[in-house]
């Protein structure tokens, strides 16, 4: 098997999972290659985009190349086709929109809905795109994003609506706490008078791939019904997480303890 291939392909997987840039000396310590190597290595994977470099810093992290190359895949697992069943069960609990999207930068991709039956809803557009920072399903995906990605987010904050957070600290103190809760919530901060509230879907290894949630009139998102609608939320990513992880039974798909919360209220 062609070796400087297989060494070009660690160094994918290691920029991949790094949560940091990383330097030519930080990438041949891991990968034990010499510093040469390296450099011709990473010429390559920036010619074929596949790596972006920083001028100023000269590290290196992987480029949006890769999340098109991983979105494929996605699309081949069928995302939507495991969610479908678990979204619809949410929308008839809740009676709100449900949304699934996936991270791409500092923005999320809606990749598939289930409208509410209200007539007063919240509205999305499959394939539109938003900034992760002030959606629910975008900032759960941030909270567990790689460390680059969210420096990038607060580089990117940038005032949507007077409920937007736009304070580089605050925005990272919420991502705190997104992390410790497992769900995020949005409060008027991409559109007046909607709100939203979202839980992480993870793949077989624990890696964040995209997020769940839902979203509707700010005035139906009352403190008495969100901690039942953060259990309903976090159990359906859950059961979406087990299904495209193949490990799904019939506990996890009975596993929506709605109206039974252990979530606080927001």
């Amino acid at each position: 098997m062609n070796n400087t291939l297989l060494k070009g392909l660690a160094v994918l997987e290691l920029l991949s999972r790094s949560r940091q840039a990383l330097g030519l000396t930080q990438i041949g310590k891991e990968l034990e290659m010499s510093k040469s190597n390296v450099h011709r290595l990473m010429q390559a994977l920036v010619e074929t985009r596949f790596v972006l470099r920083d001028e100023q810093t000269g590290a290196y992290t992987p480029s949006i190349k890769l999340w098109e190359l991983g979105s494929a895949v996605l699309g081949k697992l069928d995302l939507r086709r495991h969610a479908e069943r678990q979204m619809e069960s949410l929308m008839e609990f809740a009676g709100e929109s449900v949304h699934l999207s996936v991270l791409d930068g500092t923005e999320v991709v809606y990749v598939h809905k289930v409208d509410s039956e209200r007539p007063v809803r919240a509205y999305t557009q499959i394939g539109g795109r938003v900034p992760a920072y002030c959606v629910a399903t975008g900032k759960v995906q941030l909270a567990f994003a790689r460390e680059h990605v969210l420096e990038s987010a607060c580089a990117a904050l940038k005032r949507h609506t007077d409920a937007t957070i736009i304070d580089r600290d605050e925005f990272l103190k919420e991502m705190r706490k997104v992390r410790q809760r497992g769900f995020a919530t949005n409060r008027a901060e991409w559109r007046e008078g909607v709100h939203g509230l979202a839980a992480p879907i993870m793949d077989a290894r624990g890696f964040v791939i995209a997020a769940v949630g839902i979203s509707g009139p700010a005035e139906r998102f009352r403190k008495t019904v969100l901690p039942a609608w953060a259990d309903a939320v976090i159990a359906t990513a859950a059961d979406i997480s087990d299904a495209l992880a193949g490990e799904r039974s019939p506990a996890a798909l009975n596993r929506l303890r709605f109206g039974t919360s252990s979530a606080p209220p927001t």
